[in-house]
């Protein structure tokens, strides 16, 4: 039921289907970059296993590279679990609400999703920038890298708040989320 009523409100959003499109092949990137990284990841664990207990000569690397498959693994995954709504949310409050009381909670859901977002963005270009001279000693990467996913995923966060935002105030301002069924 709780679907129904959430469609209603965001069909505005299918005036863009060229932008719907980009974000769909963009969320499709992420969540195959992060599986291919989760693949790795998996591998590398069955490697420090193999090497701590059969060749007795532990890898020192898989720790770091660990860390950073986990951050960029996370980062990507959430960015593509905010678009598809499939991240963890309180919704019975919103839900609880009368329809057009939740067209205003939407509404300032995403706006706060949206100011997240950027500031995400914002900062974790900041601290990329900001650590890009260090090296991580085990696999002499930069230590940037362990941050560029969270600017990554905060843009894209921004994007897809934005985008449901505008389908939002579309259909507030067209009228047509007050006649529609709940």
């Amino acid at each position: 039921m709780a679907e129904a009523s959430e469609d209603s409100f965001i069909d505005g959003a299918g005036s863009w289907p060229t932008l719907r499109r980009f974000i769909d092949v963009a969320v499709s990137g992420c969540m195959l970059v992060a599986g291919t990284m989760l693949v790795i990841l998996i591998g590398t664990m069955g490697w420090l296993v193999f090497g701590r207990y059969v060749l007795n000569d532990t890898p020192t690397w898989v720790e770091q590279l660990s860390l950073i498959l986990v951050v960029w693994i996370t980062f990507l995954g959430g960015a593509a679990c905010v678009w598809r709504k499939s991240h963890l949310g309180v919704d019975f409050i919103r839900d609880a609400m009368p329809f057009p009381m939740q067209g205003v909670f939407r509404l300032i859901a995403a706006a706060l999703m949206l100011t997240f977002g950027v500031c995400m963005a914002w900062q974790g270009g900041l601290l990329a920038s900001g650590t890009w001279a260090r090296r991580i000693p085990m696999l002499d990467i930069s230590e940037g890298w362990r941050a560029v996913p969270m600017a990554i995923s905060g843009g894209l966060i921004a994007l897809f708040a934005l985008f449901e935002f505008a389908g939002l105030v579309k259909h507030v301002l067209t009228g047509s989320a007050g006649n529609a069924g709940g």
